[in-house]
């Protein structure tokens, strides 16, 4: 029995990297995937096309996770094609960092609107359909900078530590109605965006870390399997550092 068997998820930012990877994991269990991003390009039908290869029924939508509108138009498109929702990750991110003394208002803005106001867009747009059921999991896409902070990224901080912060009050809310709802806070993961540092760069990062390597996409794809699923039923309001130990 495949864990995820006969579920229907939603995943933002999953045309590449972490969320492509996670996609590739739920619809390996059996999930079918609805996935957004901003456009629909090339890269979208060739991950639509990849995940349509599990047998699961995948659909990708252009959407801008920033925009509530857009937000609410989107889920109610996927509710009608897929009949129910069951997970929710939000993974929609972007990074622009700088010192807080040279960045800018558009900088900041930028970043919260895509990092954190996406979360409260993609969670209060399907919570109608959750309360219906009485169940669902929602997986936020934190990470250890929110929990620890880092020089250069007070804007991609200060999301980060704000959607744990949502994490919680969302699964206080939400948990008399079988809605649980998790943090995963990755550590220095290489992906597309970590893969332009030099070498000398991520031996550093490798050598502050206990497990004494980076994370792949892969590690923090297991994490939400496990979260997504009934593996996890007890589970709720937490952030899970998958980090290699970096902050313990």
């Amino acid at each position: 029995m495949k864990l995820l068997e006969g579920k229907t998820a939603i995943i933002t930012g999953a045309s590449r990297g972490i969320g492509k990877t996670v996609a590739i994991e739920f619809a390996k269990q059996g999930a079918n995937i609805a996935f957004t991003d901003l456009f629909y390009n090339e890269q979208t039908k060739a991950t639509e096309a990849e995940l349509a290869e599990f047998g699961v029924k995948v659909k990708a939508y252009a959407s801008d996770a920033s925009k509530f509108a857009d937000t609410d138009k989107v889920v109610n498109e996927i509710v009608k094609e897929f009949g129910r929702v069951d997970i929710l990750v939000n993974n929609a991110g972007i990074t622009k960092d700088t010192l807080l003394m040279r960045m800018s208002e558009e900088q900041w803005d930028a970043v919260i609107n895509v990092n954190l106001k996406s979360v409260f867009n993609f969670t209060k747009a399907i919570q109608r359909t959750m309360l219906k059921q009485r169940s669902g999991s929602i997986i936020n896409m934190s990470s250890v900078v929110g929990v620890s902070g880092n020089a250069g990224q007070a804007n991609y901080a200060a999301s980060k530590a704000g959607i744990i912060g949502f994490t919680k009050s969302v699964a206080k809310e939400l948990g008399s109605r079988g809605i649980r709802s998790n943090a995963v806070a990755p550590g220095f993961v290489i992906t597309e965006m970590t893969d332009q540092l030099s070498e000398e760069v991520r031996k550093d990062w490798e050598s502050k870390i206990p497990l004494k390597r980076c994370a792949t996409p892969i590690d923090i794809a297991n994490t939400c399997v496990y979260l997504a699923s009934d593996l996890s039923s007890y589970v709720t309001g937490q952030t899970i550092s998958v980090c290699g130990g970096m902050i313990m």
